[in-house]
């Protein structure tokens, strides 16, 4: 029986018993007239959140995100920043295609806006897709052209589509825009590293480990390419700053393979800790 119908059934019950059996006693000397019943009252209309409540959802894990925005998705279809807050939560909760379809019901209702189509763009490459984030990206740069995000994820488009020319034009493009942003120059560099050009990535990452605001996916990915070189003292007091041991060790594991004569894949990123898509 659901809570409902219990509920229902508790009433009806009540009403059919005499006063007596609370514990009250009648008052048939002061009836109430049937049109003076006190109306009931009517339950209050769901509210959206307010601003400081979604700035508070910020803080919250990947699951109880999701539940949050997605409440304020239910009240307000049209909401924007509900349903792009529900796409991010859905995308970090590795649920890429649910996201890119959050994200997809979002670029309906308002095409031109440079933010959904970044949310778009990110939960397509999270799914691996990035030719279907090419659109949503090329977009998002011809109505912001100031902004490094786009040509930024529009680099890593190119790149799962394998157009490698137009992949190295947007990262030029995005460092242009932000040339001290480590995100930028760390995927920049491992673009370049994954086509051999060892040197310059490894110069382009210890710039960017060196920035202020530098996280711990540049200096990984640094310890990545050093490793890959056959440094692996080096890479190892890189690693073991941001990661626990067990996966240090892991990772120390794969760049031996990787680094062995005769081995093949070259630096992919297929280290643990590489990967951004802000």
């Amino acid at each position: 029986m659901s809570a409902l119908a219990a509920t229902a059934l508790a009433l009806s019950l009540a009403s059919a018993l005499p006063a007596q059996a609370f514990g009250f006693k009648a008052r048939a000397e002061t009836p109430t007239a049937p049109d003076a019943a006190p109306a009931a009252a009517q339950p209050a209309a769901p509210q959206k959140a307010g601003a400081e409540a979604r700035a508070q959802a910020a803080r919250l894990d990947p699951l109880a995100q999701a539940a949050f925005w997605a409440r304020e998705v239910n009240l307000d279809a049209t909401d924007l920043e509900a349903g792009i807050g529900l796409a991010r939560a859905l995308r970090n909760m590795g649920k890429p295609d649910d996201a890119a379809a959050a994200a997809e019901r979002l670029a309906v209702l308002a095409p031109d806006n440079v933010e959904v189509l970044l949310e778009l763009a990110r939960a397509h490459l999270a799914r691996g897709q990035g030719f279907y984030a090419v659109e949503p990206g090329r977009k998002a740069q011809s109505l912001a052209p100031g902004d490094w995000r786009a040509p930024f994820l529009l680099a890593m488009a190119y790149e799962q589509a394998q157009r490698d020319a137009e992949a190295l034009a947007a990262h030029r493009r995005a460092v242009q825009l932000a040339p001290d942003n480590p995100s930028v120059l760390s995927n920049l560099a491992m673009f370049q590293a994954a086509r051999g050009q060892t040197a310059e990535a490894e110069a382009l990452l210890r710039h960017a480990a060196s920035l202020p605001g530098a996280t711990a996916v540049a200096r990984q990915n640094l310890a990545l390419i050093l490793g890959l070189q056959g440094r692996l003292a080096e890479a190892e007091a890189l690693a073991r700053q941001d990661l626990p041991p067990q996966l240090v060790d892991n990772n120390l594991a794969y760049l031996r393979a990787a680094a062995a004569p005769g081995a093949t894949g070259g630096a992919g990123r297929s280290w643990s800790s590489v990967g951004s898509a802000q």
